[in-house]
């Protein structure tokens, strides 16, 4: 069955009198339509830019792109939206309001998540229901649950409306915050933490899986991470009507309201400078832009090594090798004939293995014959998303990323038969005989169409190593001129993370009229 992307209704010229020419604002250029990058061109405009976003693939959204098969819309990346205040601030700016545009609706529960011997823990908002719930695995557990979240918002605090807010670009950056660090107990992992609160080991998972979400090994990344929970229990969970393609087409129209423009099939080769300053952009068709600014949304290892080669490796993330990078993903987009009334709209249904399997994941990088799931049936919100009478649905398993060596070509169809007889025993029983239409996506995918450095899901593990100044730093050291935004820049990956990637940025370039 033959896969099209989601129809964009994309203005190709600035509304400028249809001419871009006549726009006297100096130019920014953006490099990638992610939701980094599509942040950072409506933060632009709002400044007085003229932005003009430049995408390779067919349709805006990068990791947040989608599909459309058989009558079945499929969100291909991110589903879960927390903080939609970092949302909100976008439409604000760009004079608009989001509900205006975009119906989010909060999910209850957040996750319905089934353990390998059937019992199922339902996570909500409600501190009671989240006692009670925990009550049935043990009842000793429930004194934890405050102590815990109070944890949680100290990490977020500190964490997320602190160091997540600065540019870490100078190491005296970051040694000011090292005593922050300590007290929130950055050194230990997310995992680390959960076990101080929660003694059953089924808690200790609910609790620890949030960074998995954004591409942490919850046994290794720092505990700061915790934050997930404060910000899911202060602001929700919340799924797009329309899917998080919704967002996506929101985020362009706000972008041509400002008069900017979206490019799409519009492939970088180089970005080109002059001495120590980048000048603009080269296609790979030939044609060549000249800004005096440039926002990088792709792959911040992949842009330095292709888009700026032979350039002296300024940047002390780049000079330790080998990088440590997130996992790889397997995906299955399925559609059914039939809805199944009881599943959530965010289920994980977990594997006999826990701890073991993110060592094999992470460590050992080596596939293995059991994994666990996180599946999204947006029907259960959004029935449209679906042909009447039936269900859209997406797996995703984490999986090694290409450093395993494994062979997608030929272990592709294989993985997806196990992963539909897991379904079909677990949550979604007679699954084989009622799938109507199936796509799959490997890291495979994740290289050749996002440039992903080893097909990994979301750029660099978020280790304490590899986080602030020793992330990849959102102004360049290489040239100026050129910004970075998204995952593989600080803070990190997640919609929070990389939306705030670009409020940070925002703030690093120059106004609009000092520019000429």
């Amino acid at each position: 069955m033959l896969t099209k992307p989601q129809t964009f209704d994309v203005d190709k010229s600035a509304a400028i009198a249809g001419d871009p020419s006549a726009d006297p604002r100096p130019r920014a250029l953006v490099i990638g339509s992610g939701f980094g990058g599509l942040a950072a061109a409506i933060r632009l405009g709002a400044r007085g830019y003229r932005v003009t976003v430049l995408e390779r693939l067919d349709q805006p959204g990068g990791r947040a792109r989608v599909f459309e098969q058989d009558g079945f819309t499929f969100d291909a990346g991110p589903t879960i939206v927390t903080a939609p205040y970092l949302l909100e601030d976008l439409w604000r700016i760009a004079g608009s309001r989001l509900d205006q545009d975009i119906d989010l609706r909060e999910m209850d529960p957040y996750y319905r998540i089934r353990f390998d011997d059937g019992l199922v823990f339902d996570a909500t908002a409600d501190p009671e229901r989240m006692k009670a719930e925990i009550a049935k695995f043990n009842p000793d557990d429930v004194a934890g649950y405050d102590a815990y979240y109070e944890a949680s918002r100290r990490a977020f605090e500190g964490g997320f409306n602190t160091m997540g807010m600065i540019p870490f670009n100078s190491l005296g950056s970051m040694i000011r915050k090292l005593p922050l660090v300590l007290r929130l107990n950055g050194h230990r992992s997310v995992y680390w933490l959960v076990s101080k609160y929660f003694k059953d080991p089924r808690l200790r998972v609910v609790f620890s899986f949030h960074p998995l979400l954004i591409g942490g090994n919850p046994l290794a990344v720092t505990s700061i991470y915790s934050l997930i929970s404060h910000l899911e229990k202060t602001w929700g969970v919340h799924s797009a009507m329309g899917g998080t393609g919704a967002l996506v087409k929101g985020m362009v129209r706000l972008i041509e309201r400002q008069g900017g423009e979206i490019r799409l099939n519009a492939d970088v080769a180089e970005i080109t400078t002059k001495g120590d300053r980048a000048t603009g952009v080269r296609l790979t068709s030939g044609e060549t832009l000249k800004a005096p600014v440039t926002v990088c949304n792709a792959d911040t290892l992949w842009t330095y090594e292709n888009l700026l080669p032979g350039r002296k490796k300024r940047s002390v993330w780049r000079n330790v090798a080998p990088q440590a990078h997130s996992m790889g993903l397997f995906l299955w987009y399925f559609g059914t004939k039939r809805r199944y009334e009881d599943v959530a709209h965010h289920s994980i249904v977990l594997g006999p293995r826990y701890r073991g399997l993110l060592r094999d994941i992470f460590r050992k990088k080596r596939l293995t014959d059991d994994f666990s799931i996180y599946l999204h049936r947006p029907t259960a919100t959004d029935p449209a998303l679906a042909p009447s009478g039936c269900d859209t649905f997406y797996a995703l398993v984490p999986i090694p990323h290409l450093g395993s060596g494994t062979d997608w070509k030929a272990e592709g169809e294989a993985m997806r038969q196990r992963l539909e007889a897991r379904l079909e025993e677990t949550v979604l029983p007679n699954l084989g005989r009622e799938v109507v239409t199936s796509k799959i996506l490997t890291p495979l995918d994740f290289k050749r169409d996002l440039n992903a450095i080893e097909g990994a899901g979301f750029g660099p593990e978020p280790l304490l190593w590899q986080s602030a100044w020793f992330r990849p730093h959102n102004t360049s050291e290489e040239v100026g001129g050129l910004w970075m935004v998204g995952a593989g820049t600080h803070p990190g990956a997640g919609i929070p993370g990389v939306l705030t990637s670009a409020q940070i940025v925002d703030e690093l370039i120059p106004e609009a009229a000092d520019v000429r």
